[in-house]
C-alpha cells in the first residue's frame, strides 16, 4: 500500500504544527512526528477504519485529538484531511468537501 498526503492534509498538518508550537516550544515537532507515525501505519492498516460522511475512513491519532480522513483507491491511501476532533462534525464535513 502506498500513501499520498494531499495538499489539503499537508496544510492541516502545518496548521496543527503551529497551533502546538505556540503552546510550547518543541510540541509542534512532537505533533508532526506523532501524526506522521499514525499516517505511516496506513501502509498496513488502510481500509480497516470506520467510514464517515459516506466515503472517508477515519483513523484517530494515538497522541493528539486529531483524526486522519482518507480513502483507498488503486492500492493507495489518499489522505484528504488531518482534522481536530474538537471541531463540530458539520465543520469537519464541510472541510472535507
Amino acid at each position: 500500500m502506498k500513501i499520498k498526503i494531499l495538499a489539503s492534509a499537508s496544510q492541516d498538518l502545518i496548521d496543527g504544527y503551529w497551533f502546538y508550537e505556540k503552546q510550547a516550544e518543541g510540541l509542534g515537532i512532537y505533533f508532526l512526528d506523532s501524526l506522521f507515525s499514525d499516517i505511516d501505519s496506513l501502509i498496513i492498516n488502510a481500509g480497516i477504519h470506520p467510514l464517515y460522511f459516506g466515503k472517508y475512513h477515519r483513523m484517530l491519532s494515538k497522541r493528539f485529538p486529531f483524526a486522519v480522513y482518507y480513502r483507498v483507491e488503486n492500492n493507495t491511501a489518499l489522505v484528504y484531511g488531518v482534522l481536530d476532533c474538537r471541531r463540530s462534525p458539520a465543520w469537519i464535513k464541510k472541510k472535507l468537501k
